[in-house]
């Protein structure tokens, strides 16, 4: 199966490639947005070697991670980066994130990369369920997931050690049938 290239009225979502990295560098080392990302990369080549390893996996691999790059159609300026982490234990599950730089956040970009997405998932693949794992104190993330349908299945308090300090997790889903009912 080749790589999927989805389109939205505003946007094209393309696997992510090394000639992303300066953009991706830019947004992901604002300290607000990799305030809650496990990837905070310190310079551009920390980027690189990141895509370069994911630019390895193919889209719907069991076990892989799998990264689009956001871009507005009209001048295909990446605007941010969205993941699927296909699951090894059960295919038929995905794990997602996304990430959008400052500039572009509150204008609905967000909510239409990620619709067109589970859009995808649950089209043409077929997939049962997706899921996010959220810092509960990322709210804009969270209103996102909930007016996209998902609901919180589990907060998980102090349980991720994560950049020097426990905090909590929450988890977010949707089934097929949940998405294709709404």
């Amino acid at each position: 199966m080749s790589d999927p290239i989805l389109s939205t009225a505003r946007l094209r979502l393309t696997k992510l490639v090394k000639a992303d990295a300066e953009a991706m560098f830019i947004s992901r080392a604002d300290p607000e947005v990799c305030r809650y990302q496990t990837f905070e990369p310190g310079k551009t080549a920390d980027v690189q070697e990141w895509v370069a390893a994911l630019e390895l996996n193919a889209f719907d691999t069991p076990g892989t991670r799998f990264q689009f790059a956001i871009r507005v159609k009209e001048t295909e300026e990446m605007i941010g980066d969205l993941g699927a982490h296909f699951i090894a234990e059960d295919p038929r599950q995905v794990e997602i994130g996304f990430t959008l730089a400052p500039r572009h956040q509150g204008k609905g970009y967000a909510t239409e990369a990620v619709t067109a997405l589970l859009d995808h998932l649950f089209g043409e693949l077929g997939k049962h369920r997706v899921f996010a794992s959220v810092d509960p104190r990322n709210t804009a993330c969270l209103a996102l997931l909930e007016r996209l349908g998902l609901r919180r299945e589990a907060h998980f308090h102090r349980s991720l050690w994560f950049k020097g300090e426990w905090v909590d997790d929450v988890v977010y889903a949707i089934l097929r049938s949940e998405w294709q009912g709404r």
